[in-house]
């Protein structure tokens, strides 16, 4: 019988490449993305040595680590201990004040996802070789560590479905959000897509399309070698731009693109728009086996329904040239749905050792979760499809 032994990583440095992949994309993974690039050390390792987590930045890796007798890494879960909450896009801002505000001490919390990514996933890694309770040990490592450090509460963001049907059966609370993700219901082109939807809508998008790319704009694909360190420059020199201009912090270095490029280059997609031979907008996607990924997106001259154009129908032409299921266009942005992108719900589950905090949040959590339902409803009964395709 397998003894499970808990090891507590600071960085993914200490674990074997192939070992934590054999648990973030087992083969024949049962449920969700067969492949995920988000969770795979080298997508978590590049923020931990570019500098995107780690030191002062307010996310200190602790990865939780389930092994055998014999050292053999049998589960995982990339865990951070945050100091704020910023770049987790799933927003416990208000709870964090109301219990400051009642004496409480909400940070350092855990935290259980993949950093600056609203992306759905497994977060409870196993492998597919490892013993029964494997799931159960890395839930009760992380819940371990939270009560060791005496952190306020555990958090499982952006969780899959599997996941989330074991943690609420853990009592865990369960928070709904909401997306828009474009699903590929057999259109083997944009074209085909433009034919489900209604004449007025369909019409709309060929406009925005043409529009985007009056001014001379030229739109290219980049994936592998063809990505270049001039083209994740100027990627940065957009990213930034978007950054400034929201009045946010940008998280990601200009070292992260370019670790990103060389070790997951054949899971990178930027899509590159030029003017007069520059290079002026672009849009980073990452690509899985079943689903483009939209990340990050910036320009450095405003060109109209350029933004829809990178980010959104090339994202969905090149998910229909490979036949991908679906494009995540990352979170917020009820443009989307016009454009043929549909509200689908993500969920996240916590828990809170302040049993006062935790009966607040669960109500919040419950009056919250039917105000998203009714928003989706809504956003549903508003899709551009043709009535006979909705």
């Amino acid at each position: 019988m397998t003894t499970f032994r808990l090891r507590i990583a600071p960085t993914l440095a200490e674990i074997a490449p192939e070992a934590w992949d054999a648990c973030a994309n087992p083969p024949g993974a049962n449920g969700g993305e067969r492949f995920n690039p988000f969770i795979t050390h080298a997508f978590l390792h590049a923020l931990e040595t570019t500098g995107c987590v780690g030191g002062r930045t307010g996310w200190s890796p602790a990865h939780v680590l389930i092994e055998s007798d014999d050292k053999k890494l049998l589960a995982c879960a990339p865990a951070y201990f945050k100091s704020h909450s910023q770049g987790e896009y799933v927003f416990d801002h208000a709870l964090a004040d109301a219990f400051s505000r009642a004496g409480g001490r909400y940070y350092p919390k855990l935290l259980c996802a993949t950093p600056f990514t609203p992306v759905n996933g497994r977060r409870l890694l196993v492998s597919s070789d490892a013993p029964q309770g494997a799931r159960e040990a890395v839930l009760a490592g992380l819940r371990q560590l939270a009560a060791k450090t005496e952190s306020s509460s555990l958090h499982v963001n952006f969780a899959d479905a599997p996941d989330m049907d074991f943690l609420r059966a853990q009592n865990l609370s369960a928070r709904k959000g909401q997306q828009f993700h474009f699903f590929n219901r057999g259109y083997a082109t944009f074209d085909d897509f433009l034919g489900a939807l209604a004449s007025r809508k369909r019409k709309s998008i060929r406009k925005e399309r043409e529009q985007a790319l009056s001014a001379g704009i030229e739109v290219e694909w980049l994936t592998g070698a063809d990505i270049k360190e001039a083209h994740w420059d100027a990627f940065f020199a957009f990213y930034i731009d978007t950054g400034n201009r929201k009045w946010g912090r940008p998280y990601l270095s200009r070292a992260f693109f370019s670790v990103l490029g060389e070790k997951l280059a054949d899971r990178v997609l930027l899509v590159l728009a030029k003017r007069n031979g520059r290079p002026i907008a672009g849009a980073l996607n990452l690509i899985g086996d079943d689903a483009l990924y939209g990340r990050n997106w910036g320009c450095v001259e405003d060109h109209p329904c350029l933004h829809f154009e990178l980010c959104y129908y090339q994202a969905i032409d090149f998910a229909l040239s490979r036949g991908l299921k679906r494009v995540e266009a990352g979170a917020q942005g009820e443009h989307k749905l016009a454009r043929g992108y549909e509200p689908v719900a993500t969920f996240s589950a916590h828990e809170f050792r302040d049993p006062r905090l935790a009966v607040a949040a669960e109500d919040f959590f419950a009056r919250e979760g039917e105000a998203v339902d009714e928003v989706i409803a809504e956003y549903a009964a508003q899709a551009p499809f043709r009535k006979a395709q909705a």
